[in-house]
């Protein structure tokens, strides 16, 4: 009978269970290659996701400085980059959008009658008709609703009115200055 050394046996072991942690090469091309494949696959859907948020905003700012409360005279004023109407009587002052409600036109002031109270005008929309009384209601044409109040507030900085195109208000509403 053939004796068997014990330390070759464990020799033996050993080098086999260390050849099997081992990756062979061809398990290692292979999980190379899936990798490859992956992320041939994962980059482009990435990057057709992404492409579907903007890098920029190109809106303009809501709050808006529009000038010093000095500066406007009683009665409307408007203000083309905004579309908005500021109006002043005396030191109270409030804001209305000269956007029609129906397409978004830019409505035009008409003068009634001297003076500047809200009943000495209105508002025309020059695209479909629709008309506003000198408050924003709407009375004729495909307008649905009455045009929106702006809050308005003063600027802690330097004192000058400031529109927030954000926070529509309600129709009575009014910003007094002292």
């Amino acid at each position: 009978m053939k004796s068997v050394d014990p330390s070759a046996t464990a020799s033996t072991a050993a080098a086999s269970t260390a050849a099997a942690k081992e990756p062979s090469r061809r398990d290692f091309l292979s999980r190379v290659g899936q990798g490859v494949v992956a992320a041939a696959l994962v980059v482009p859907a990435a990057v057709s996701v992404r492409s579907l948020v903007p890098n920029a905003l190109y809106e303009k700012p809501r709050r808006l400085k529009v000038g010093a409360a000095e500066s406007f005279a009683p009665g409307p004023t408007f203000l083309p980059e905004q579309k908005v109407y500021v109006f002043r009587e005396q030191r109270v002052f409030h804001c209305l959008s000269a956007t029609c409600t129906h397409l978004g036109c830019t409505v035009q002031l008409a003068r009634l009658a001297a003076g500047t109270a809200p009943e000495s005008f209105e508002f025309h929309c020059p695209c479909h008709g629709s008309r506003f009384r000198g408050d924003g209601t709407n009375y004729d044409g495909p307008a649905p609703r009455p045009l929106d109040y702006y809050a308005l507030a003063l600027a802690p900085d330097d004192g000058q009115l400031v529109v927030d195109l954000s926070e529509v208000a309600d129709k009575g509403w009014r910003l007094t200055v002292s």
